[in-house]
């Protein structure tokens, strides 16, 4: 499921890294509020060459956030997972 977020940056968490069995990962998680009449606040991640995309970006820009939705089961609870594939910065601000 591919889903496309607007909102301003207000925190970037510092990144995360570690081995798994199939070779080393590094992740990043970061915040956007949207501009909603009832402003939600939405941790997304990015993650391996994704990093990258956030480089650019600073807290307090307005950016448009096109995502991947993944949920899954383990030991019988489900974690939901919003994965970044495209960040950029929204031109109409």
């Amino acid at each position: 499921m591919s889903v496309e977020l607007k909102g301003r940056l207000i925190e970037k968490l510092q990144p995360v890294s570690g081995e798994g069995r199939n070779g080393r990962w590094e992740k990043r998680e970061f915040i956007i509020e949207t501009d909603d009449q009832f402003p939600k606040k939405i941790c997304i991640s990015v993650w391996n060459d994704k990093l990258a995309m956030l480089e650019n970006i600073a807290e307090g820009d307005i950016v448009k956030v096109s995502v991947n939705i993944e949920s899954r089961e383990y030991n019988s609870r489900w974690y939901t997972d919003i994965r970044a594939w495209r960040i950029e910065r929204d031109a109409d601000e």
